[in-house]
């Protein structure tokens, strides 16, 4: 498993650029914005983390700013801890037979997540490309919040 990036949703994408990296000094490594979505994403690099971050982005930031206004309640500005794993179809199988629940299961053979007990979303990476999607998980429904 590799540590990838902690996501974190901001109001004032230009207090938070400042903030982030003016005051803190954490570097940009990399940015989408999608206009259909109306959201964008920026990644932020530690300096020490910098060049790394450069080719892999990771680990980094990832700053949200969903373009039209939402207040944030109950720690929804947090979003989740990314982390990539070598298979995510075994990774959320050990997961499911240790009690954990599949919040957002792998459909697609790339992405899943789940929640730490203290309700911590993490979300689960395929390394490289997807997999195939296959039962059970193809089949399964979201459970709960993610």
């Amino acid at each position: 498993m590799k540590y990838l990036h902690t996501m974190i949703r901001v109001k004032d994408l230009d207090a938070s650029m400042h903030f982030y990296c003016d005051v803190l000094g954490l570097k940009e490594v990399k940015r989408y914005d999608s206009e259909k979505g109306r959201f964008s994403l920026i990644y932020l690099a530690a300096p020490d983390d910098l060049e790394t971050a450069k080719i892999s982005y990771t680990p980094t930031i990832e700053l949200t700013y969903n373009w039209d206004s939402e207040d944030y309640q109950g720690g929804r500005n947090f979003g989740h801890l990314a982390f990539a794993v070598d298979d995510i179809y075994a990774s959320c199988q050990k997961l499911q037979d240790a009690g954990v629940t599949i919040n957002r299961p792998p459909r697609d053979g790339h992405m899943a997540f789940v929640r730490s007990p203290d309700q911590i979303s993490i979300e689960l990476l395929q390394r490289g490309e997807a997999l195939d999607p296959q039962e059970p998980w193809l089949s399964m429904p979201n459970t709960g919040e993610w």
